[in-house]
């Protein structure tokens, strides 16, 4: 933006400041990529309605298909049960990281260590055979007799072992979220707050959480839409109930994987599109007196009429100046 500025206007020998006129600076660039971007658009839209190779007739014949709508009922389900456990799991590691007990300490490193380190897919595999190893689960006094035993494969069914391969995994990158937020907040209010004799579960909850979550909510937000997608890999325990399972087995069944795919993509953007609206409110309850963008505006007559009112101090001339004679020194 270019500012012209304007001298100062005497009005009956009483001088005041003029309205900058500043002059907005063209930027020609910006219409031409605007202009390249809507043709692209304009050229992808008409290539989806005219091209018959994408089966919209096939589309619109499942996007309410009655398996469609329980594979993602499903799939919302494996999503809220995984993040719940191990969002829960998380907060544990992040308070272990930071004890001052080294056992714990390194206990949640090596959780952490663990099971970022190898590939989700595997883990849902070995949770898929877990009953191999251990076929039967016992209870009972060591080197005694047993008082309770349970087959592996009924209480750890598929459903159970995705939902545990999936909040394990997630726990793990989770807790470093949360560890990074627990450590943004200045130790000087901590050490604040127990110098006032608060407790420490009080600290935590009353004075570092609020602060912590604004850190914690964003990577959060994008680790459940992460594991909303994650979720297609549980045909690995095998679960086959969840959407991408459905939609590739309807895609299987009648020839056409094109338009099923696009099945499954609507609908994992529907959902994404919906948690994306949450984590936005989530983020601005808890920006609260952070993240403010206030626009201001000014009223130009206004401020003619403040700078017409200003009046500059008297300029002191030779004439009127104080001579050490009349000063009486």
């Amino acid at each position: 933006m270019s500012i012209t500025t304007n001298p100062l206007s005497t009005t009956q020998g009483n001088p005041s400041p003029e309205l900058i006129k500043a002059v907005p600076v063209r930027h020609p660039g910006r219409w031409v990529g605007a202009a390249v971007i809507l043709v692209v658009v304009s050229v992808g839209i008409h290539s989806l309605a005219t091209n018959p190779n994408f089966h919209w007739d096939t589309f619109s014949l499942y996007v309410l298909d009655e398996n469609v709508i329980r594979g993602v009922g499903w799939t919302l389900l494996l999503t809220v049960l995984s993040m719940t456990i191990a969002v829960t799991l998380a907060i544990l590691l992040a308070f272990m990281r930071q004890s001052d007990n080294p056992i714990f300490r390194w206990s949640s490193w090596f959780w952490v260590w663990f099971f970022r380190g190898t590939p989700v897919y595997t883990q849902l595999i070995f949770w898929g055979l877990v009953a191999v190893l251990y076929p039967k689960i016992t209870l009972g006094v060591p080197f005694g007799p047993e008082l309770l035993s349970l087959t592996t494969q009924d209480l750890l069914n598929a459903f159970w072992a995705a939902v545990l391969g999936l909040a394990l995994n997630e726990s793990a990158y989770l807790a470093e979220i949360f560890r990074a937020g627990l450590k943004s907040v200045d130790k000087g209010q901590i050490e604040a707050a127990e110098a006032l004799g608060m407790r420490g579960t009080k600290i935590m909850w009353r004075i570092v959480l609020p602060q912590a979550m604004r850190i914690i909510v964003p990577p959060t937000g994008n680790e459940t839409i992460g594991m909303l997608k994650t979720t297609s890999l549980v045909l690995a325990v095998p679960f086959t109930l969840d959407l991408t399972f459905v939609t590739n087995t309807l895609a299987n069944r009648s020839y056409l994987p094109i338009p099923l795919l696009i099945v499954a993509a609507f609908w994992y953007l529907v959902v994404t599109s919906i948690l994306m609206v949450g984590q936005h409110f989530i983020e601005k309850h808890y920006g609260k007196g952070v993240d403010i963008s206030t626009r201001i505006t000014v009223n130009p007559a206004a401020l003619q009429a403040a700078a017409a009112s200003v009046r500059p101090a008297p300029a002191t001339t030779p004439d009127s100046a104080p001579t050490i004679e009349e000063s009486g020194r």
